[in-house]
């Protein structure tokens, strides 16, 4: 089914959705999440699962905003597979044309939209419904003391979540850092550190020596 699937890049630079065609029979509907081939070939480097995680959310839930230092960086290729979610990407590099800034993206499990992150770029949602269900495919496995928290409710970046309540959240997420303040503390890469990333995974192929256990998003 060449064409089948539609990667648009973001207003968000090495961010992108993945639309795909759906085709629906008297059984339900079939329809491509993402062709290694084609992806690789949009983001100009090559995209390997190194790992895939899976999380389960109540309704007002928010989890994020999560990033990944670099080294080792970890791309993600995050899609809906139960309920809806608000999905949220955040430019975390410093010096990129859009730092701070964030783009939306609806997703739920009929649409099988899917958003591709690069290393360098947060990651938050907010689940619409109880039992919204993420996967999520990351380039590189966990590696323990290199996440980044930056706090989903930071007035500088200031996210329009549309919660019926009180979020629900964890409380290293509650209590992260705001976006200046991992500035500040000289936690979040640089936009020049991040594209000089890209261009080694295009010329060498993404690192395959982080080790770690599953972290929970």
């Amino acid at each position: 089914m060449p064409g089948s699937l539609k990667i648009v890049e973001m207003t968000i630079p090495n961010a992108y959705r993945l639309i795909p065609e759906q085709y629906p029979d008297r059984r339900g509907s079939f329809h491509e999440g993402f062709r290694a081939d084609e992806l690789s070939e949009v983001i100009g480097y090559p995209f390997v699962v190194g790992q895939a995680n899976y999380s389960v959310s109540c309704r007002d839930t928010v989890r994020g905003i999560h990033g990944t230092l670099l080294p080792p960086g970890q791309a993600k290729l995050v899609t809906c597979i139960g309920g809806a979610v608000m999905d949220v990407a955040v430019d975390l590099r410093i010096g990129s044309p859009t730092f701070g800034q964030y783009d939306i993206t609806y997703q739920d499990e009929d649409s099988g939209i899917a958003v591709y992150l690069a290393d360098g770029l947060g990651h938050a949602f907010h689940a619409l419904t109880d039992g919204a269900r993420m996967n999520y495919l990351c380039s590189e496995e966990y590696v323990p003391g290199t996440m980044l928290e930056i706090n989903p409710l930071d007035p500088d970046i200031g996210i329009p979540w549309k919660l019926t309540g009180e979020p629900i959240m964890s409380q290293k997420d509650g209590g992260a850092l705001g976006l200046k303040q991992a500035e500040a503390a000289g936690l979040l890469p640089t936009y020049e550190q991040c594209l000089a990333h890209y261009a080694a995974l295009k010329a060498n192929g993404p690192s395959r020596s982080a080790k770690g256990i599953a972290a929970a998003e």
